[in-house]
């Protein structure tokens, strides 16, 4: 189709539909009535559309369950039908409980732990975000572990990057003359946004520079340890190929909790390691 068919509120609602039947078993109204705040004649209708227009027989009414089951032959139409995605889904309903306790989403039996916060001004922000947006080039004090004394920089962000565990925003450094991660909280006071600049996202090229880190199990470890680890990670022929920026190897690396310059005296204590160290040593840390 030349547009796209549904509406977006309407498509997480279809998507939402699918992911609680896949994965728990079981979709009521009453999911969608608490997740949207709808009532439950809109959601009946949500859930026959779904039925009639989307996935006809994916799902079907349980009489003894109270409720819609997946059918056998279940084919996923608006989701990738992933485990990720439904535990995502609870990870979202965990964050928003965190701030509005009395939200009434159905999140039982599912508890997160998230990295602590890192404080970030709107006045920092902001003008970050317009910065990026329009190219800008912004005028900020930063501080860093090698020089905690407020320094003046002159930046050109284009990106902003969540690690896992903190934000950074990748941008031009005029001091440096290159490409820079800046970390967010340690930028201080206010932000000004100056004139335009030549430096953009188009010319950071470890940026747009493709690379694919490839990681096995421990060859120290047996067989069969080795083989569930490559089911823990969901490899494919043994390996785990993730396909990534030249200049996030290194984050993506820590979030394996992988330090690829230090061999554990244990195997068991890493489970695995980047294969590939040698077409990757350009971008990895010293």
């Amino acid at each position: 189709m030349d547009l796209w068919p549904y509406r977006w509120d309407h498509l997480l609602r279809y998507r939402y539909i699918e992911t609680i039947s896949l994965w728990e078993g079981r979709l009521t109204t009453g999911h969608l009535t608490r997740c949207f705040g709808i009532g439950r004649q809109q959601a009946s209708k949500d859930i026959n559309f779904y039925l009639r227009e989307i996935a006809p027989g994916n799902i079907s009414y349980d009489k003894y369950l109270k409720g819609y089951r997946p059918s056998k032959d279940f084919v996923p139409r608006v989701t990738r039908g992933t485990a990720d995605e439904y535990l995502h889904l609870m990870s979202r309903d965990e964050q928003l409980m965190g701030v509005f306790e009395s939200l009434p989403l159905a999140t039982a039996n599912v508890e997160q732990l998230t990295p602590p916060g890192r404080d970030v001004a709107p006045s920092i922000l902001r003008p970050m975000i317009q910065a990026a947006r329009a190219q800008k080039r912004l005028e900020v004090d930063y501080v860093s572990l090698k020089n905690p004394d407020r320094e003046g920089r002159i930046i050109v962000p284009h990106t902003l990057v969540f690690t896992g565990y903190r934000w950074h925003v990748r941008a031009w450094c005029e001091k440096n003359q290159g490409f820079r991660d800046f970390v967010l909280s340690r930028f201080r006071g206010e932000a000004e946004i100056l004139d335009d600049s030549q430096y953009g996202e188009d010319q950071d090229r470890d940026w747009l520079q493709r690379v694919t880190i490839s990681i096995v199990p421990d060859p120290r470890l047996s067989s069969e340890q080795q083989e569930v680890i490559a089911h823990d990670y969901g490899m494919s022929e043994g390996k785990l190929r993730l396909d990534t920026r030249a200049t996030l190897i290194n984050y993506q690396l820590q979030l394996l909790q992988l330090d690829p310059l230090t061999r554990q005296d244990n195997p068991l204590a890493q489970q695995v390691v980047l294969e590939n160290q040698g077409a990757l040593s350009p971008w990895l840390f010293n």
